[in-house]
């Protein structure tokens, strides 16, 4: 089911994205090297209840990965690109961490992921990574116009991505947001333009471009949640929930501060 919010609930929804906005800019500038992960997860864990907001991760327990996943954030490092599952691991300087993060606040979720490098080093090869997922993500909201459709969103975003040279994996990608976490409809990162569901006003969308250097296979870990790129190459991923307004797309999970 394709879930249509009232103005109060999308009102609802930039509330929820500016947390979650605020809370990956305030991890962001607390991951350093010698970070632990799993301290990572525990600031979220305080950040959302100190706001009166709940966990949309702690308790998911999907098809794709074995059991609740347990923890209140998502932390990959370097070929880790997907649903990384905190642990017992120290930031290192040079590494690309991607943090993502869902939290539901009076009844409305909102999604984001940020790339971003650890310590002094600058990889170029992470650095690419990282640029080219924003660039993607960008070009998905642009396309979210009116009368556009899902596949306009899904073809501006593969675009990019290819145009670079990356392989796209379409098993996972973007989705609808609002009541809950994961809605339809879905959203690959490469599709055709005028194909699939028209945007209309309140829907909220997470538009999540994601990319690994040098292949389009992932694998899980034995944690049973964590995926990462086959070759043990570097990855990134990028995302943000946008609300369908009559004028455009409206990006709800900016941090409020700089």
């Amino acid at each position: 089911m394709i879930e249509i919010l009232s103005p109060a609930e999308v009102e609802r929804g930039r509330a929820t994205g500016a947390l979650v906005g605020d809370i990956l800019h305030s991890l962001k500038g607390r991951s350093a090297v010698g970070t632990n992960l799993l301290d990572i997860d525990r600031w979220a864990k305080a950040m959302i209840a100190e706001a009166g907001a709940e966990s949309c991760y702690v308790d998911y327990a999907p098809s794709f990965g074995r059991g609740p996943f347990g923890h209140y954030i998502c932390t990959g490092v370097n070929d880790a690109v997907l649903h990384g599952r905190p642990h017992d691991y120290r930031l290192a300087d040079g590494d690309l961490l991607t943090l993502d993060l869902a939290v539901s606040l009076r009844g409305v979720a909102a999604d984001a992921a940020i790339s971003f490098i650890v310590g002094d080093a600058r990889p170029a090869e992470s650095v690419a990574l990282i640029e080219i997922t924003e660039r993607a993500l960008a070009a998905g909201i642009a396309a979210a116009v009116p009368g556009a459709r899902i596949g306009d969103l899904s073809h501006a975003i593969g675009t990019v991505l290819g145009d670079a040279g990356y392989a796209i994996n379409l098993d996972f990608g973007g989705h609808g947001i609002g009541s809950t976490m994961h809605q339809d409809p879905h959203i690959p990162n490469d599709g055709r333009p005028g194909r699939g569901f028209p945007l209309r006003p309140g829907m909220l969308l997470a538009l999540e471009p994601w990319i690994m250097t040098d292949t389009d296979v992932l694998v899980t870990d034995a944690d049973g949640w964590t995926l990462r790129s086959k070759t043990g190459s570097r990855t990134a991923h990028t995302e943000h929930t946008i609300a369908i307004t009559e004028d455009g797309a409206e990006i709800l999970t900016l941090p409020t501060r700089a």
